[in-house]
């Protein structure tokens, strides 16, 4: 009997040990299989998205994010991947914007216009959206390699935004177009003209004396066709690449703002990245900046041939003097506590 309860003791003893042998095996196992998901997971590239209203092909901002997403993966051996979403699939300027600001959970980076920024309080941005200011691309290119470029550029974190501005570039002057001909500033009166939220351009459309109507970008098309405008401003390489002169046939070079653009990041997704990470973004958003300078020219001559082939009435307007005269009020009213920081932008004009 005794011999019986000592077997059957040692056989439970057994059992426990083989029992507490199999829970370690078995959560070594689970171990290893976490450690070997991690790892994988580590090694694999790193996917940021890049928004883009425009087309990617014949546009200086499409030239752009092929430049940037060419040169982050070349930097980083793929293992920095970026997915661009072009054709304002992902939303509107000022949605794309939102979202950054609120987090990012749909795009990482945005190329954004430089007056985009001036409803969040951005006003040394508003400056470089003010009507007529740069003189050429020259005055341009000397701007974007000084030092107050730079500073411009992280005007959002020091106002506590969450968004990081990364480099310059510019696609042409912008240019108003129209469903009938226009000949000059007389002729644009109680026009319904489309703008974008930026407050310098809805006070330079009201100081010509049409009716400033926002609407958004993906919607123009449809309001031009439906006579909601009567006329919008855009790149002269926006206005072909988005099949404008099918329902505005008629562009009037009044050149009145130099179409500088920016491409901007999320601040979150920055502190996520390394050191080395962020070398290479930098890197790539200075060689796409570079790319959109060497590919503007050549972009905007093909443009035009192609916008004659087509028939559009294309007017230049010789003296600007009028539309500089008549945009003052706007023009003082959003360089009034920046005197200073734009004279130093217009005397940028000078040096050349």
């Amino acid at each position: 009997m005794r011999k019986a309860i000592q077997h059957r003791e040692v056989v439970n003893v057994r059992k426990h040990i083989f029992s507490v042998i199999g829970a370690l095996l078995m959560a070594g196992l689970c171990a290893m299989v976490v450690l070997s998901l991690t790892a994988g997971m580590q090694d694999g590239p790193k996917i940021l998205t890049y928004a883009e209203m425009n087309n990617l092909e014949g546009t200086v901002p499409g030239e752009m994010a092929k430049a940037f997403k060419e040169k982050t993966e070349e930097l980083s051996g793929g293992t920095l991947i970026i997915d661009i979403q072009a054709n304002g699939v992902l939303g509107s300027e000022d949605q794309l914007i939102d979202n950054l600001l609120g987090g990012g959970n749909i795009t990482d980076f945005t190329r954004i216009s430089a007056s985009a920024l001036t409803q969040y309080g951005c006003r040394k941005a508003a400056l470089l959206s003010i009507p007529y200011t740069f003189e050429s691309d020259e005055h341009f290119y000397r701007f974007a390699e000084s030092e107050l470029a730079q500073e411009i550029l992280l005007e959002p974190r020091e106002l506590g935004l969450p968004l990081r501005g990364l480099c310059y570039a510019h696609e042409g002057f912008r240019n108003f177009f129209f469903k009938k001909e226009v000949r000059g500033i007389e002729d644009i009166k109680s026009m319904k003209l489309r703008v974008s939220s930026d407050p310098v351009m809805t006070g330079m459309v009201n100081d010509f004396g049409a009716y400033a109507t926002p609407v958004a970008f993906t919607e123009l098309y449809s309001a031009l066709s439906s006579g909601v405008v009567d006329g919008a401003e855009q790149p002269t390489a926006n206005y072909l690449s988005n099949a404008f002169p099918e329902v505005a046939p008629n562009l009037l070079l009044d050149e009145h703002t130099l179409g500088v653009v920016q491409i901007v990041m999320a601040e979150y997704r920055w502190a996520q990245l390394s050191e080395q990470e962020q070398k290479w973004i930098m890197e790539a958003a200075q060689y796409a900046s570079q790319v959109a300078s060497a590919k503007v020219d050549e972009i905007l001559r093909t443009t035009f041939a192609t916008l004659r082939e087509k028939g559009v009435n294309i007017v230049d307007v010789e003296d600007k003097t009028p539309w500089k005269q008549a945009c003052q009020p706007t023009i003082d009213e959003h360089i009034r506590n920046d005197r200073e920081l734009y004279q130093k932008i217009l005397d940028m004009g000078e040096e050349g």
